[in-house]
Formats: C-alpha cells, sequence, structure tokens
C-alpha cells in the first residue's frame, strides 16, 4: 500500500484505476463521464464533493469509499479489504490442478493443512477478518495441492478452507463469490453426508444473503433430514449440532420471506436438538447449543419486525443462559447487530447504541469490516445523543 492513503482523493482514484487495469476512458465510460472529466479529477483540477459520486466511483473500482475519502487507518483497512477480496477471488479462478500446471512449492502434508485452516477458522471466530483475509488465498492454493495428491485424507481440509472462505466472504458482503467458495465445498464434500452437511451450513448463509430465501429454505430442510439420525434421542452431538444449525438457516431463510410461524416451528424443531447437545461446544463449527438457538429466535423475531419479542430472545440469551460467553466472539457480535435493528426499529437509538457499542468492543472488525453493519451505525450515528465513540466511527468508515 505504501502511503496511498495520504493522498488526495483525486490521486486515490488515479491509484485505484491503474490498480483495477482500467484506462481512463474505459474508467470513464463505465462512469457515465468523459475521459476529460476523469483526468481533471485525477490531477485534483475537479473536486469530488458529492457523497453519491464517491459512492459510484467506488462502485466502479470495487472499493469501499471510505478508501478515497480517506480516513486514515481505517481507509487504510479498506484498501487492505478490497486488496484481500481481489486475492481471494484470484485463488478461486486458478485451475492449476485441472490443467495440469507445474507446482512451484512443496506439496504440504494432509496433517498440515488440518492444522492450518483450524487456524483459519479459530482467527475467523475471533473476528480477525483482516488475518483472515490474509491468510485464505494461499490456504485455498495449498489445499488444492494437496487434495490433488492424497484425494481421500485430502478432502476434509479441502472443504473446510472453502466453507470458512465463504463464511468470510459473506461478512465481507460479496456473496457472489462465496457463492462460488460454498459451491466448491459442496462438491467436494459430495459423497460424505457428514461434510455436505457441514458445506450446507455455508450455503444456507449465502443463500440467505442473496436473497435467494426460497431455495434456501428447501436445501436446507433436505439437508437437515439427510443428516437427522433415525432416532433423534440416539443422535450423536455431532449429527444434532449439523442437523441443528441446517434447521436454523432453515428457519431464518423462513423468517426473510416473512414466514413468521414457520420460522418459530423450526428453530423450535431445533431446540429439542440442541438441549441434548448442550452450551460450549463447536461441532463443525456451527457454535450449535441452546444459547445459539435463543439468538436464532432473536434474529428471526428482527427480520419479521418483532424488535419487542426480539429483544425479549435477547435478554434471555445473554443474561439466563451461561453459553452466551462461551460463543465465538464472531457470533456474539453478529447476534449484537440484530438486536441493535431491533432497538432501532421501536426508535429506541440509545439502547442501539448501547449494543452495537458492546459490539464493537466484543469484535471491532465486525463493525469495520461488514456492510451489513454499516446502515445501522449510520442510522444510530444520526441521533444526536449518539456516544461519541459511535459518532467516530460512524465518520471514519464515511457513513451517515
Amino acid at each position: 500500500m505504501g502511503s496511498v492513503e495520504l493522498l488526495p482523493v483525486g490521486r486515490r482514484v488515479a491509484y485505484w484505476r491503474g490498480r483495477r487495469k482500467l484506462s481512463q476512458q474505459v474508467f470513464a465510460d463505465r462512469l457515465g463521464k468523459s475521459k476529460s472529466w476523469v483526468d481533471k479529477v485525477e490531477r485534483g483540477v475537479r473536486s469530488l464533493d458529492k457523497l453519491s459520486t464517491l459512492q459510484e466511483i467506488a462502485r466502479v473500482l470495487r472499493i469501499d469509499a471510505a478508501a478515497l475519502v480517506g480516513r486514515d487507518a481505517e481507509a487504510a483497512e479498506a484498501t487492505k479489504r478490497a486488496d484481500g477480496v481481489d486475492r481471494i477471488r484470484a485463488s478461486l479462478s486458478r485451475y492449476e490442478i485441472p490443467l495440469g500446471k507445474p507446482v512451484d512449492r512443496p506439496v504440504l502434508p494432509v496433517d498440515r493443512m488440518l492444522r492450518d485452516v483450524g487456524y483459519a477458522w479459530t482467527t475467523f471466530q475471533y473476528a480477525r477478518y483482516p488475518q483472515v483475509i490474509d491468510l485464505v488465498p494461499n490456504l485455498l492454493t495449498n489445499m488444492q495441492r494437496t487434495h490433488a495428491q492424497a484425494p481421500v485424507s485430502g478432502r476434509v481440509p479441502l472443504v473446510e478452507a472453502y466453507r470458512v472462505t465463504a463464511a468470510l466472504l459473506v461478512k465481507l458482503g460479496d456473496a457472489e463469490l462465496a457463492w462460488l467458495a460454498v459451491d466448491r465445498a459442496m462438491l467436494a464434500a459430495t459423497g460424505d453426508r457428514d461434510l455436505v452437511a457441514a458445506a450446507a451450513v455455508q450455503l444456507g448463509q449465502v443463500l440467505r444473503a442473496l436473497g435467494r430465501v426460497r431455495e434456501a429454505k428447501s436445501v436446507m430442510l433436505t439437508a437437515a433430514y439427510r443428516i437427522a439420525p433415525p432416532v433423534i434421542e440416539h443422535g450423536t452431538p455431532a449429527e444434532l449440532s449439523l442437523c441443528g444449525a441446517l434447521l436454523i438457516q432453515a428457519g431464518l431463510a423462513a423468517a426473510q420471506d416473512g414466514n413468521e410461524a414457520a420460522a418459530s416451528e423450526l428453530i423450535d424443531e431445533a431446540a429439542g436438538m440442541a438441549e441434548q447437545v448442550g452450551d460450549g461446544y463447536d461441532h463443525h463449527r456451527t457454535g450449535f447449543g441452546p444459547t445459539a438457538v435463543d439468538l436464532a429466535h432473536a434474529a428471526a423475531a428482527a427480520e419479521t419486525g418483532d424488535a419487542c419479542d426480539a429483544i425479549a430472545w435477547h435478554e434471555k440469551a445473554t443474561k439466563l443462559r451461561p453459553g452466551w460467553r462461551w460463543l465465538p466472539a464472531e457470533h456474539r457480535a453478529a447476534h449484537l447487530l440484530n438486536v441493535a435493528r431491533a432497538y432501532l426499529h421501536l426508535d429506541d437509538a440509545g439502547n442501539a447504541a448501547r449494543v452495537l457499542t458492546e459490539a464493537e468492543r466484543i469484535a471491532p472488525a465486525e463493525i469495520v469490516h461488514r456492510p451489513a453493519a454499516w446502515d445501522i451505525l449510520a442510522e444510530v450515528a444520526r441521533d444526536p445523543r449518539a456516544p461519541t465513540r459511535i459518532a467516530q466511527l460512524a465518520a471514519t468508515l464515511g457513513v451517515g
């Protein structure tokens, strides 16, 4: 990156246009502007004083608008994030193994790959998204090579690498690229009942992020009942965690589709399994347990507009369930965003700010790097009673 974050906005536009390998004419055409207009902007002759113009430029350049307006450290993070997603895209776009390209580095053993993907998952669950962005490109490349050499034992780490990549990309707001990653996971998992169910959890997240909620519900139910044990009471914790997590995904899809009754029924079905599993476990990276079920009820209620019910489920999970503190930071912070949204629905910006501040304390990257958080942050920051930290964060990220 060097010192690009210190450049004037026009020079930043020129920098990113160059990084995207766009000529001034092509860039101008995509913006619906003239080449002369682009040249004047980049030389600083013409100022960029409209937020809508900055946002359109950022869209064409595939970067966060904050990367253009500065904001020092946060702008640097935004540009690093864009670079990282580009590197992940490049890794997913390589076909070295099918095309038989020569491998230019040693193929790593399966046990090393299992440790590496485990570290990536742990880093993700601690919501250290910039670090995961840095890890994923090489992880994917190495996993593909290892799997080609050891197709049986190398399948588990390969599927897990695609799963964590998809989960990360959903967080970063690139659901289309996440779909490519999770599709690879599903194909690699085919034939292994547990791996298919594990990959399907991320498939549900991706389909919901894409707005394909009815498809998400249908696929999740099929996957859930495929992994469900014949007698629920005799199921293993791993089976029940996968089945319950898939039912939660189906329930959240139903909530997005406006079907409150179906959402409640599906999540209630998962609740019985959760009681058998208990809190404090993380089978197949699901975090499934009674507390996770309560959080899913809260998310579904927030989605259907029942803010009071969402807050009631939140209070139960965080105050009455010991499992709240055992959930990964990523899971807790993501839940608090749903609760902030519920408070905003009740025009309670004060409590929305309180839980948003708590989310930022638990996992700063959940706010800084998630587009889903920015609208909530902007609305809270517009309230004159918003805490200074919230107002500063919104200004830093250029939202509001």
